[in-house]
């Protein structure tokens, strides 16, 4: 029942040495950020899509607001114009009362 197969594997992991570090060679990890950084506006259009978002809502934001302010501002002309209607027309009556 003994198995030879797991016999020699168990001897050629004990002939082992040990292990050393493989180290990357010189300048890979700086070769391999700048294949990324170059690729990477081609590669993923998410970034693209991302940005294209957040200007178009920028756009609706600051398009919103002045309408908004815009909108307030005539708002606030017409109730100061009628306000001034009601008082003149107040003024009128009053000075008719004590007459």
């Amino acid at each position: 029942m003994k198995d030879h197969k797991i016999d020699r594997l168990l001897r050629s992991g004990a002939q082992v040495r040990e292990e050393v570090p493989g180290a990357m060679p010189f300048g890979f990890d700086t070769r391999v950020v700048a294949l990324w950084r170059a690729g990477a506006p081609r590669a993923n259009g998410v970034m693209a899509l991302l940005r294209r978002v957040a200007v178009l809502s920028a756009v609706v934001i600051v398009i919103s607001t002045v309408a908004a302010v815009r909108e307030a501002n005539q708002s606030r002309e017409i109730s100061e114009s009628l306000t001034n209607d009601y008082a003149i027309a107040d003024s009128a009556i009053q000075d008719e009362f004590l007459k």
